[in-house]
């Protein structure tokens, strides 16, 4: 495959394998969860897109850190450790318990304590990870182009954050819902959402614009990028936004331009930046920022 490529990667064709990788990300995405300290808006939990596949960056632990990385080149989950120690897991087609049965006894070797919740969260199935033995494929070639298409995104989201000023996330991979993403601050004060729970309350406590990638799931089979405000301001839904491939999806209740349009046109990753920029700009525009100081 083509690095500079944009591979094609139809949610029907690898749902059973995406649906065991996302079990196996939130396996070691709850560990980054216990052992960090909070950080606002959850910046503590998600994993980011490394050349090679995800990572947690490093994890304090006793007087040194650790980091985990999916090598989705390799097919390896790798340990590191900054005493030096490395130990790694091989990834092929295996179950959820068995992977998280290797996993629990991989960080008792390196010495690592950490509570993991075992049932899934923003998934539709709450099997405990112990107690699933369904999810497990894993096609190798599905997850390499998940891979290339997760460092295309990131690339080009990490072009558009650059253009802000105000407060702005990293761009990370939320693990829960198993996205790649962005988000844009006001820096005022949101009202609490009805029925929030802990999760959400700190989640949309200001004012934001987000853009990112998801790969579809079974509410919306398909890769996609996506975008929304909250609070959603009255008549977002209306705005147009470039390319004209991308629009409104009223039961999502957010913008989405759909991965397969974008790796048809002659430049994908300014086709990427162009949805992200007008779907901000929109949202931006109903809200009243203070564009004037928010934007480089």
């Amino acid at each position: 495959m083509n690095p500079s490529e944009w591979p094609a990667l139809p949610f029907a064709e690898w749902e059973k394998t995406c649906d065991t990788l996302h079990m196996w990300t939130q396996i070691v995405g709850k560990t980054r969860l216990n052992l960090t300290p909070l950080e606002n808006h959850w910046w503590n939990v998600p994993l980011y897109v490394t050349p090679r596949g995800l990572g947690t960056s490093a994890i304090p632990w006793k007087r040194g850190s650790f980091a985990i990385e999916f090598d989705l080149v390799a097919h390896r989950l790798l340990f590191e450790t900054s005493e030096g120690v490395e130990h790694s897991m091989r990834l092929y087609p295996r179950s959820v318990a068995d992977f998280y049965a290797e996993y629990r006894a991989a960080l008792r070797a390196l010495g690592i304590d950490a509570r993991i919740y075992k049932v899934p969260v923003e998934f539709d199935d709450t099997t405990p990870f112990d107690q699933d033995h369904h999810h497990a494929s894993y096609d190798a070639e599905s997850v390499e182009r998940f891979r290339r298409v997760l460092v295309h995104a990131d690339r080009a989201f990490k072009q558009f954050r650059s253009r802000f000023l105000g407060k702005c996330s990293p761009v990370h991979f939320f693990w829960g819902s198993f996205d790649l993403a962005v988000t844009r601050f006001s820096g005022k004060r949101a009202p609490e959402r009805e029925g929030a729970d802990p999760v959400t309350r700190e989640a949309y406590s200001h004012e934001v614009t987000s853009c990112g990638f998801w790969p579809g799931d079974r509410r919306f089979p398909h890769p996609a990028f996506y975008a929304y405000s909250a609070p959603t301001p009255a008549g977002l839904e209306r705005e147009p936004v470039r390319p004209a491939a991308g629009g409104w999806n009223s039961p999502l209740g957010e913008f989405i331009l759909r991965y397969e349009d974008v790796r048809a046109m002659p430049e994908p990753e300014q086709a990427v930046l162009e949805f992200c920029q007008s779907t901000y700009e929109a949202g931006a525009k109903l809200a009243q920022w203070d564009r004037a100081n928010l934007e480089r």
